[in-house]
């Protein structure tokens, strides 16, 4: 597990290393982070400039800085786009295209206790009310496969779940993971 403490070092030291690669006109400033959020999948770091983040000036700031960031549980760095945002699917969204982990199926429970008490018909009926996308076919095969005791595939699963408005932005792993 890393540490609130070991995500700020990594993050500083990856921004010490990019920071010089940057085309820049004079001296690249020195950059430091200045708040650190803790959430379920690692640590989100903000950065600046070292001067905005001592003195909270905007007039040093690089006007808006950044953020990364640092897996929990294996210290890789990345960039995801809409960690800075109050965008609340981030997450979710970083598990599938990082580590493969899609979300849960927020139908299955309820579509398994369906078919065993009122039966097929009306589990299936359930189902396609509140995911209007499944085809029929698609309805049964997500039915009988959550009657049988297994949870549905992904492809059946991803039609239950809202639809983004936008496709979620990428996913950039910058260093990483931690020897």
């Amino acid at each position: 597990m890393i540490s609130e403490e070991r995500a700020v070092e990594l993050v500083e030291s990856f921004l010490a290393r990019e920071r010089l690669t940057w085309p820049w006109r004079g001296p690249v400033p020195e950059l430091a982070v200045y708040h650190v959020e803790e959430h379920a999948v690692g640590w989100l770091a903000f950065w600046d400039t070292a001067e905005s983040a001592r003195t909270g000036d905007v007039r040093d700031s690089l006007h808006g800085g950044g953020h990364y960031l640092v897996d929990r549980h294996d210290g890789s760095i990345h960039h995801v786009p809409a960690a800075g945002w109050s965008d609340e699917g981030w997450e979710e969204h970083y598990l599938l295209q990082t580590k493969g982990i899609g979300p849960p199926d927020p139908l299955a429970s309820a579509v398994r206790e369906l078919v065993h008490s009122a039966g097929a018909v009306a589990a299936m009926s359930h189902l396609r009310k509140q995911a209007p996308r499944l085809s029929l076919q698609e309805a049964k095969t997500y039915v009988a496969t959550v009657r049988d005791g297994a949870e549905p595939p992904e492809e059946l699963a991803s039609l239950t779940r809202k639809e983004k408005k936008w496709p979620p932005l990428p996913i950039e792993t910058l260093a990483g993971p931690v020897q």
